[in-house]
């Protein structure tokens, strides 16, 4: 073994060392591999000039002794060859070093404030409708603009960021973030600010779908993916939880200002994903899926419209048809998925325990979870007279220490299996949630507290889970459209959730909370069941 490639294992041990330490303390991770990279790769360039020249001096070698031999002089006699100089050669460009803190930094700040965009309207709504005069049939799509740009464009943009790079993908959703919550701001009518946020929920998609992506590409499997994905669950419950509370101490001067001020940091956060982050994609070949990625759309715009409608009636014409429409065209999507040479998603994914378990965890977060939380504010102040920022803070005992239970979760990864973390925390969410019976009805707020917290806990749990089942589920190199997939079922699932409990709304606040809890529970046993169910012969 020459020295150069003693340099290249030495190195290389040194540089896994750099990497692994660096991941635990965050900034670290950024130096240990630069500087392992540069190493390595300057080793590498010294090693391949050693062994070139070693060749090309073995292939002079070789005529001058069969020129000795033909002319009859003895090998002793003859020249010895001379001594080979090596080709200089241009140095290989090396791309620049992935660097883990940076990457989750940044992906952790755009979810977060791409969450916060998503919650602001809970409390801003009295605002809106009163600055645009909306009438009562119109008010629900000022709140579920975004819910319909998500689910539009989730799965389709975890599925391009996979093929055509996920740096590219996040950087065009956090500019286009920034731009559209500015363009919100300024919006002089109802349908003006319902497009923007249209446009905010697909901005919104190419974030969410991209990071995991991201994330996946920059740490390895096991405990630093896991830690990883933790972190950025985490900071979906965060910019849950300021998203309402910024929204409702701002409300109270101007309600556009909320959408003003988050512009700044989602811009901002565009600028530092420019330098920090490392294109990665996992390209299959073939063209984009475009007759898939365009029925899909249309069969979520379909759903979700009809989920807007139905809050009015669900068995009038348009909602019946709305309904069938996203029948057929999701029909129409699997045909042409089963046809396709590079499926958008493939479809054998869905005979896997472990996707069906992150596609159904995702559904029931938003059916039994996000739904009830979104009405929440609603009921307090209907019930209660809550005001807006004290409905806010109650909001934010369940968001919060869902925050903390996220951070801490990676803790459980070694003990307790991604689907049982889901089963557990639909089980605290259920406890939580029946735990404020009567308290919604006739106080004092402090009774909401524990179930609050439980809840929180319950949550918690959730959102460390799911992303790191939604990256488990599926192969390495489709992270992003596992990201995307599961994603979409989350806000599918709130749209539904919200329409359902606005639904019941009227039998009494009891009511929506057995409802969520009854959903919840339901939720927990398709877990298990699904595991138990889809073990036999299936590698998942």
């Amino acid at each position: 073994m020459t020295q150069a490639a003693r340099n290249i294992r030495s190195t290389e041990a040194g540089f896994e060392t750099g990497v692994e330490t660096g991941v635990e303390t965050g900034a670290g991770a950024e130096t240990g591999a630069e500087a392992g990279a540069e190493v390595e790769a300057r080793a590498e360039v010294e090693a391949r000039a050693e062994v070139e020249a070693a060749t090309e001096a073995r292939t002079e070698v070789a005529p001058a002794n069969a020129n000795a031999s033909a002319t009859g002089t003895a090998s002793a006699t003859a020249t010895p060859p001379p001594t080979a100089t090596p080709i200089t050669r241009p140095r290989r460009t090396v791309g620049p070093a992935v660097r883990p803190g940076a990457t989750l930094a940044v992906t952790s700040a755009a979810t977060a404030v791409a969450l916060m965009n998503y919650t602001a309207p809970m409390l801003t709504l009295p605002g809106m409708t009163a600055s645009f005069h909306t009438a009562l049939s119109a008010q629900a799509w000022l709140l579920n603009g975004a819910p319909l740009g998500l689910a539009a464009l989730l799965l389709i943009a975890g599925s391009l960021a996979d093929d055509h790079g996920r740096r590219r993908a996040f950087l065009a959703g956090t500019l286009a973030l920034g731009i559209t919550m500015g363009l919100g701001a300024l919006a002089p009518t109802t349908l003006t600010f319902t497009l923007a946020r249209v446009a905010q929920g697909m901005a919104s998609a190419a974030i969410l779908a991209s990071s995991l992506g991201l994330l996946v590409a920059a740490f390895p499997a096991g405990s630093a993916r896991i830690r990883a994905t933790g972190v950025w669950g985490a900071f979906v419950s965060g910019g849950i939880a300021l998203g309402p509370l910024l929204a409702g101490s701002l409300a109270t001067l101007n309600w556009r200002l909320i959408y003003g001020a988050l512009a700044v940091p989602a811009l901002i956060t565009a600028g530092f994903a420019l330098r920090a982050l490392t294109e990665s994609r996992a390209p299959r070949g073939g063209r984009p899926d475009v007759s898939a990625a365009f029925t899909l759309s249309l069969a979520f715009t379909a759903l979700i419209g009809a989920l807007t409608l139905g809050r009015d009636g669900w068995l009038r014409p348009g909602v019946l048809v709305l309904l069938a429409a996203a029948a057929v065209l999701t029909a129409v999507f699997v045909l042409v998925e089963r046809r396709a040479t590079s499926p958008m998603i493939d479809l054998a994914l869905f005979r896997r325990a472990e996707f069906l378990a992150s596609s159904a965890g995702a559904l029931f977060t938003g059916l039994a979870v996000i739904g009830f939380f979104s009405y929440l504010p609603a009921l307090l102040s209907r019930s209660l007279g809550t005001s807006p920022m004290n409905a806010a803070w109650l909001f934010v005992l369940w968001s919060g220490s869902a925050f903390v239970v996220a951070l801490q979760a990676r803790r459980l990864a070694s003990r307790v299996a991604a689907r049982h973390q889901l089963a557990i925390g639909f089980v605290l969410h259920a406890a939580g949630v029946l735990a404020m019976l009567g308290a919604l009805t006739s106080g004092p707020l402090p009774r909401l507290i524990p179930g609050l917290l439980l809840a929180g806990i319950g949550s918690g749990l959730l959102n460390a889970a799911l992303p790191r089942l939604a990256v488990e589920s599926v192969p390495a190199e489709r992270a992003a459209m596992g990201s995307g997939a599961n994603n979409t079922a989350r806000y599918i699932g709130s749209s539904a959730g919200v329409a359902l409990t606005i639904a019941v709304a009227p039998a009494g606040p009891n009511t929506v909370l057995v409802l969520s809890a009854a959903l919840a529970a339901l939720a927990a046993a398709l877990t298990v069941m699904l595991r138990s169910r889809a073990r036999p012969g299936l590698s998942g």
